[in-house]
């Protein structure tokens, strides 16, 4: 019987583990300034300036005070990501931090993206990848000026 128990505890771990952490290399595997690359399966970290397979880019589609909102300034970003590879992103998991303000800390004021409750950002379930050589845009409105720091946390081959 306690062995069923510690069975069943070590179960339990793996299984919050894995929601908590929902990119396979997670960030126990990889160190800071590290990509998690997984092609065909097989996990890889490697340095974010040796990660040539995906890009991400900025785009300031407008800034505009908002009198309706206590004169509070807003800007609208469009963010593409890029696959420079001969093969399809199965998936891709986007690091956030205190910068990501959206416009009423509002669900509504992103688009075209998912946005998880650990601020990571993945592809959303109508675009469940990125062919080879394309690229795919997603939007948020953010309070200020300042843009959202991001980075790619994993990606998927």
């Amino acid at each position: 019987m306690r062995s069923i128990l510690i069975l069943l505890g070590l179960l339990l771990s793996i299984a919050f583990a894995s929601a908590t952490f929902p990119y396979q290399c997670g960030p126990q595997n990889c160190q800071f300034g590290q990509v998690c690359r997984i092609d065909n399966g097989v996990c890889n970290c490697i340095p974010v300036n040796d990660c040539h397979e995906v890009s991400l880019s900025t785009k300031v589609v407008g800034t505009w005070v908002d009198g309706s909102r206590g004169n509070k300034r807003y800007t609208q970003y469009d963010i593409t990501i890029t696959n420079n590879l001969n093969t399809n992103i199965k998936q891709i998991y986007i690091a956030t931090d205190y910068t990501l303000r959206l416009r009423d800390h509002s669900i509504n004021s992103i688009w075209n993206v998912n946005l998880l409750s650990n601020g990571i950002l993945t592809l959303p379930s109508n675009q469940p990848s990125i062919n080879a050589h394309a690229s795919f845009t997603f939007g948020f409105i953010l309070e200020g000026t300042q843009p959202a720091n991001l980075a790619v946390l994993s990606v998927s081959f």
